[in-house]
């Protein structure tokens, strides 16, 4: 199968054309600057695109390929400026129109289009399980949320919407301050009841890679482990892996004050559940936070 990723060069997209590699799978990654792609796995191929339209990659979309949009401005900025927000939001419906393009304008239809995007979607809903039926939130980062995953609606394809959790590894992403956190004995963020719906980095491409195969499987899903836990929970365990303790917290007025409008990202508190994809038969490697923390760390 043919495999093309938009936003292949960052954290998920490395890691899954790794994976598909691995199962001799075709991958071309559409990327801004095909010159500067020398961190993508060995076999993958580079192609330039706009991030706007699909002009110059439409034609490599045929009756065997997935398409997967990880595409989008990175949503934490510090100031957290209305400037930046609209550049977040433009930026992932702009990937979305140019999939949706690609695919009428190719001869043969797509297998099927993974649509990324968050579980920022349901909000902060304290302690409410949230699954694929619940409502989107009404603030900024719902909204967003929302139109990013529906900037595919209508093309002619199966279309799976992913709602990806908090993504572990030491690789990049969210992780990497509660490690460094951890290392001088951090703790908490604001009351530490926030729930974290988290996922291993090899899960979350794994789960692409199965929502990829099983033609059944269409609409949103929680890309989430089965097992939240609340940031408390979170930061200890960390803390007892690396065999340190979790004995400074950060207060929310500090944490508002240093993140700015960006503070309800960590603040937030999001208990999403993982059963629709588990239903389908999806098998996680790491269902539990210790475990998944050992193997990243390798402890």
């Amino acid at each position: 199968m043919r495999v093309i990723i938009t936003g292949g060069t960052g954290l998920i997209g490395r890691r899954l054309t790794a994976q598909l590699l691995a199962d001799n799978h075709e991958v071309i990654v559409l990327t801004r600057n095909p010159e500067k792609s020398e961190n993508l796995p060995s076999g993958a191929h580079a192609h330039k695109w706009d991030a706007q339209t699909a002009e110059g990659w439409g034609q490599l979309v045929n009756g065997d390929t997935a398409i997967v949009n990880l595409a989008g401005r990175s949503i934490m900025n510090i100031p957290f400026t209305e400037s930046h927000k609209q550049r977040v939001l433009e930026s992932r419906l702009a990937a979305g129109r140019a999939v949706k393009m690609a695919v009428e304008q190719a001869a043969e239809k797509p297998r099927v289009i993974i649509q990324s995007g968050a579980i920022g979607y349901y909000g902060n809903r304290g302690d409410d399980v949230m699954t694929e039926e619940s409502a989107p939130a009404d603030d900024w980062f719902g909204g967003v949320c929302k139109a990013w995953e529906d900037a595919v609606d209508g093309a002619q394809a199966r279309i799976v919407k992913m709602r990806t959790g908090f993504v572990i590894d030491t690789a990049g992403g969210g992780l990497k301050p509660f490690l460094l956190a951890g290392r001088f004995f951090g703790g908490w963020l604001g009351n530490g009841q926030q729930w974290m719906s988290w996922i291993h980095l090899d899960d979350e491409c794994r789960a692409i890679r199965f929502l990829i195969d099983h033609e059944d499987a269409s609409g949103p899903f929680n890309l989430v482990a089965p097992n939240p836990v609340r940031n408390k929970e979170f930061v200890k365990t960390i803390a007892k892996v690396m065999g340190t303790a979790a004995l400074v917290p950060a207060p929310e007025f500090a944490l508002r004050l240093a993140l700015d409008g960006a503070a309800s990202l960590v603040l937030d508190s999001q208990r999403v559940s993982a059963q629709k994809l588990l239903d389908l038969g999806f098998e996680f490697k790491f269902s539990t936070l210790e475990p998944a923390m050992r193997d990243l760390l390798k402890k």
